[in-house]
């Protein structure tokens, strides 16, 4: 398993280590997609678990944190480099369980690794 930027902060995100982002809400190029309900990093495979509420009815999302172009600590916004529609493309997060899984992470991370650069809203 090789582990590679798709699962680390980029240092322009505006990222704090050691800052909870629980809460935050997550926003992707074309609007609001839900909110973190926590991140986890087994492995090395640091990610957000996304609780996209009714967007994607009710389902959560995993997004790599490399995905993160932009994080907003005084208005509580995490910006992804992607749009809704690629979240939803993603492989489908069913149990807690996965999210420690190295083969569904790496299914995630080839997923976003393969996405073209978008604009993003500014946070």
């Amino acid at each position: 398993m090789t582990i590679d930027g798709i699962w680390s902060y980029t240092p322009d995100s505006g990222h704090a280590e050691g800052q909870d982002l629980t809460d935050y809400a997550v926003l992707t190029a074309d609007g609001t997609l839900g909110h973190v309900e926590r991140e986890a990093d087994p492995h090395g495979m640091r990610h957000l678990v996304v609780d996209t509420g009714v967007w994607l009815f009710g389902r959560s999302a995993v997004v790599p944190v490399g995905i993160v172009t932009g994080v907003d600590h005084a208005d509580r916004k995490v910006t992804l480099g992607c749009t809704g529609d690629e979240v939803k493309e993603a492989p489908r997060f069913h149990t807690d369980s996965e999210t420690t899984d190295p083969a569904y992470l790496t299914a995630v991370g080839d997923h976003y690794r393969r996405l073209t650069p978008r604009g993003t809203p500014s946070v």
